[in-house]
């Protein structure tokens, strides 16, 4: 089986370039405005693809927490009433899907329950993003199956065998699976990069990895590992306000990681020893034989 699917018309896998997404998510703040500076940024760094959050609140939030106080840049207002006030629906979407359009980027979201997966789904994504969080809903999961788009499915939180059951109910014929670490922002030590390595041995499957830490390295040696997507949050600015922005990257570290990863990729050649006619030089000046 070969370790590939199509995302936008592109072919991701092994032997292909690295499917770069810049996850928007929520740091936008609910403005269309910073929504439509990430998007750019995001086009100028190079990605293939920017990522946001859909969900219904009223379903999403656990009743236990829609009550909560919490300060906000809009106030000292309720969990609930926050998680509205950064949620995009049809008129901003409408906006976003124009204004990627216009600059010829793909975009996607991860939807959180039935009702948004139905939303975003009316927009023909490339894909549709399982995040982490959500890998054990069942019934969700099958409702993204049955869109027959590609899917993107997170792994964080999750055991081998809940990951095994998720791919179970996806089906392998147009899934990637992401390795990642749920926290904000993770650090290096739980990162546990070999994983990459482990989900390849266990599904012959596109694998990729969704960073949340601190700087780009990691997500380069991903790649090395044998990651053929990375996902990394965006941000214009890490010190806005936002439960997601410390682990995100600002525009210029998002287009120093996308030269890092196509570097990465140059490097790594074929793992055929040979000489190379830049080393000819070398070879005649300094090259000793004995016997």
């Amino acid at each position: 089986m070969t370790r590939e699917i199509s995302l936008g018309g592109r072919m991701v896998g092994d032997g292909y370039p690295t499917y770069i997404i810049a996850e928007i998510g929520i740091n936008h703040n609910g403005s269309v405005a910073i929504a439509k500076d990430l998007i750019k940024a995001a086009v100028e760094a190079g990605v293939d693809a920017v990522k946001f959050q859909k969900r219904k609140p009223e379903i999403c939030v656990p009743d236990h927490q829609k009550k909560q106080m919490r300060d906000t840049p809009w106030g000292y207002i309720t969990y609930l009433d926050y998680r509205y006030k950064v949620e995009f629906e049809l008129p901003e979407y409408q906006e976003i899907d124009a204004y990627c359009r216009q600059l010829g980027i793909d975009w996607l979201a991860s939807s959180w329950d039935i009702p948004s997966l139905e939303f975003i789904d009316k927009f023909n994504p490339p894909a549709h993003k399982v995040p982490s969080a959500l890998l054990t809903d069942h019934k969700l999961l099958r409702a993204i199956k049955a869109t027959g788009r590609p899917v993107i499915l997170s792994t964080g939180m999750s055991t081998m065998d809940e990951i095994r059951e998720a791919v179970a109910i996806l089906g392998t014929d147009s899934l990637l699976v992401c390795h990642t670490t749920s926290s904000y922002p993770c650090p290096p030590e739980e990162l546990n990069l070999h994983m990459i390595q482990t989900l390849r041995q266990n599904f012959d499957i596109p694998i990729g990895y969704s960073g949340h830490e601190v700087g780009l390295v990691p997500s380069a040696i991903a790649v090395a590992l044998g990651a053929c997507l990375v996902e990394r949050h965006v941000t214009l600015d890490r010190a806005m306000w936002g439960s997601d922005q410390a682990a995100s990257v600002e525009p210029h570290g998002m287009r120093t990681l996308v030269k890092y990863i196509r570097v990465t990729e140059k490097s790594l050649g074929d793992g055929e020893k040979k000489v190379y006619e830049s080393e000819q030089s070398s070879l005649k000046k300094l090259r000793r034989y004995s016997i």
